[in-house]
């Protein structure tokens, strides 16, 4: 049974993957600055998305609406992860590896949305 967020399955691995991307962005050269702060921002709104949904579950449609912004900042990430690959070749690798991952989170994210039916979890 799903008691508090932490029990989401979505909301662990947003945290596991923003600890992750936080290691990469380390590594990202300061002239590219603007998009750290960008995933920054994004990634974070990630889990904050799916929390404040959470504590709104009663109403199905606030819930549902708080994924689709989780969704979005989703795949904010995917695509500044995709610059990534165009302006730090040498982290291309690394960048892929978290964009894939970003990229199953999507799709959990929507299958959640798609399946929650409010008091049936």
């Amino acid at each position: 049974m799903i008691r508090d967020v932490t029990d989401l399955n979505v909301y662990k691995v947003s945290l596991q993957l923003l600890k992750e991307l936080y290691g990469l962005l380390s590594k990202i050269p300061k002239a590219e600055y603007d998009t750290v702060m960008q995933l920054k921002r994004a990634s974070k709104s990630v889990p904050a998305n799916i929390a404040e949904g959470f504590a709104k579950r009663s109403s199905e449609k606030e819930f549902k609406r708080f994924l689709k912004i989780a969704l979005g900042s989703n795949d904010e990430v995917v695509t500044h992860l995709r610059t990534i690959y165009i302006t730090v070749p040498r982290l291309q690798a690394s960048a892929k590896n978290i964009a894939d991952k970003y990229k199953v989170l999507s799709k959990r994210l929507n299958k959640l949305h798609t399946n929650w039916i409010s008091g049936s979890f």
